[in-house]
């Protein structure tokens, strides 16, 4: 089999597990393997340390699929790993109050490069990965097979794939989308999915069990939801019995799909308020105006997707924190989030330490938030983790 031999000592994080062979560590690539193609990695010394798929363009020259020599890296591989990942998640999910997962979550499942997320019969299918790239076809073939699957679309349109040589694609790959929106259930609630234009895969499911305690802190409170997207967190504020519910984003059409589902859910608008602007003027109008608020909500998207953008990125979470703090009543809660790979969890809480510093406040932790148990991270691999939340009172 083809492979790749690393430069001496660069083996040490693939013995801790780590799944990711980067182009600097490695010494030198025999038998000219294609974009996709299982190689063996090597030490210095010719130990056997993984079988890896090969991406000749990309940074992370090569990504894990095996630590064990003699397994074969075929379909039947794939299908073993995929019935894994979905038996883990329907352990964490509650299929009675929940019908929308992340069922695959590359890496952290085995399965490098691959998202597949579950919305009610359809499947949204993202791949990242020059790897995963090579089997396709295979894994679509086996997702179709799957007990109550009636759809899969393919939503591989994210820059990360220049990195690997990919052009971006969309579109249906087995059965029939009709509608581009679907109805999911989530944790009771009822949310109109756009899978075909939405952000993400549709919808934000590593929010699912945040979403569900803005809901236990909601009562009798006014909330303030910033970069409220299609409304998860105004849905579930307002069904947790908030005053009331001023929800802003940029997006016009998200605007109005988030007042649908509030209204699919509550039946009605009352207690809630929209605005469509940028996110961070309007948090300076409102400062302006005086407003306050119990609970204010920062969710924005991602500002550093890698370490290299972090400090620029910087400036703008201080600045939508700096005004969150300014915007909350006495003893208020701020509930904030960075979903930035780029930004660890130190760095996100030293920012909003210093947003809280300019405001002039004094404000604690209370508690810490992440992403959803379907989005599991392999302990040997932390980039697995990238939302990370915060509870402060001030």
């Amino acid at each position: 089999m083809k492979q790749i031999r690393l430069k001496q000592g660069r083996e040490k994080s693939l013995l801790r597990r780590h799944p990711w062979v980067f182009s600097g560590a490695i010494a030198s690539v025999e038998g000219s393997p294609e974009p996709g193609e299982t190689v063996i990695v090597r030490s210095a010394a010719g130990e056997f340390l993984a079988q890896a798929a090969f991406s000749p363009q990309s940074q992370i020259r090569a990504r894990v699929w095996s630590w064990n020599e003699s397994d074969v890296i075929d379909p039947a591989f794939l299908e073993h790993r995929i019935q894994q990942a979905l038996t883990l998640k329907q352990a964490w999910v509650d299929s009675a109050q929940t019908d929308a997962y992340r069922m695959i979550h590359a890496e952290s499942d085995g399965l490098p490069g691959l998202i597949v997320d579950r919305y009610h019969d359809t499947l949204v299918l993202q791949i990242l990965s020059a790897g995963m790239e090579r089997w396709r076809d295979e894994i679509v073939a086996i997702l179709s097979k799957m007990e109550g699957v009636a759809c899969i679309y393919e939503r591989s349109d994210v820059t990360v794939r220049a990195l690997e040589g990919l052009p971006e694609r969309t579109g249906i790959l087995f059965g029939d989308t009709g509608k581009p929106t679907r109805l999911i259930k989530e944790n009771g609630l009822r949310f109109i999915v756009d899978i075909q234009n939405g952000q993400k895969t549709g919808f934000y499911l590593d929010q699912r069990e945040n979403r569900a305690f803005v809901r236990q802190i909601a009562q009798g409170k006014s909330v303030l939801n910033c970069f409220c997207y299609t409304g998860g967190f105004s849905v579930y504020a307002l069904s947790g019995g908030a005053e009331s519910v001023l929800s802003i984003d940029s997006s016009e059409e998200a605007i109005q799909l988030a007042q649908e589902n509030t209204l699919l859910n509550l039946g009605t608008l009352d207690h809630s308020e929209w605005l469509v602007g940028d996110v961070f003027q309007e948090l300076r109008t409102l400062r302006d105006r005086g407003r306050q608020f119990d609970r204010v909500i920062l969710d924005p998207p991602k500002f550093a997707p890698t370490a290299s953008q972090a400090q620029k990125a910087a400036r703008g979470y201080k600045d939508i924190n700096l005004l969150g703090f300014k915007l909350l009543k006495p003893g208020g809660i701020l509930v904030t989030f960075s979903c930035s790979g780029g930004i660890d969890a130190s760095f996100f809480q030293k920012i909003v330490a210093d947003a809280a510093l300019d405001a002039g406040v004094e404000a604690k932790i209370v508690c810490r938030l992440e992403q959803a148990p379907d989005h599991p991270t392999l302990l040997a691999f932390p980039e697995g983790t990238y939302l990370k939340g915060l509870v402060c009172q001030i």
